[in-house]
């Protein structure tokens, strides 16, 4: 895999999202010649991550570091640069920091992805756009965890307007829900992707 010390998985993952940064408006870093421990240019490794940013909405640094194998201290400069240039934008959530393409996301979309990126509260949005009338006790037997646990992360999404407790649970404006897990499936989970492809039993058409 390596050659001369060049990770090449390393190189063929920055290559393949630099590709899509490179085609993202507002982005010209050319001027970054520096090289990465791995050979790549500071450009490469910064438009690979503008093309992260833009295929995987709401992920923290932490995923984006990793998935992009990058250490931590270039994915902070590179991050600290895009933020000032107005390339991405920022999002507290928690102990985490979510990256964002700058002004494509509302708030509520930005929430949304958020709690999509993380495993149970993503399971059961699923589950409840598959099922509104599922329970708290169904949706803890479907996702294989407590009814705690459902009833924490339920409190969390009501909190954050994504979900009503007013009468069982429901999703708030599941419409826009659905789009986004319709159209970033690939980088959610296999629950995300499942509901992917039966998508057109949950889209009401009125014309």
């Amino acid at each position: 895999m390596a050659d001369n010390g060049v990770d090449e998985e390393k190189r063929a993952t920055l290559r393949r999202f630099a590709a899509l940064g490179a085609a993202t408006p507002l982005v010209g870093f050319g001027d970054d010649e520096s090289e990465t421990e791995s050979g790549e240019t500071g450009s490469d490794a910064r438009d690979a991550i503008v093309g992260y940013v833009a295929a995987t909405p709401g992920a923290h640094f932490s995923k984006i570091r990793d998935d992009l194998k990058l250490g931590t201290g270039e994915t902070q400069y590179h991050l600290r640069h895009l933020l000032e240039e107005g390339v991405v934008e920022s999002r507290r959530d928690g102990d985490y920091k979510r990256f964002f393409p700058t002004d494509r996301f509302e708030e509520f979309e930005q929430v949304s992805l958020g709690y999509l990126r993380r495993s149970t509260p993503r399971g059961m949005l699923v589950e409840l756009l598959r099922d509104p009338e599922a329970t708290g006790s169904d949706l803890a037997g479907r996702l294989d965890v407590s009814r705690a646990t459902v009833s924490t992360y339920a409190r969390e999404l009501d909190e954050a307007g994504l979900l009503s407790r007013e009468d069982g649970y429901a999703v708030r404006r599941p419409e826009t829900v659905i789009t986004l897990l319709i159209r970033y499936a690939d980088s959610f989970g296999p629950d995300a992707a499942a509901f992917a492809d039966d998508a057109s039993r949950f889209i009401r058409f009125d014309p």
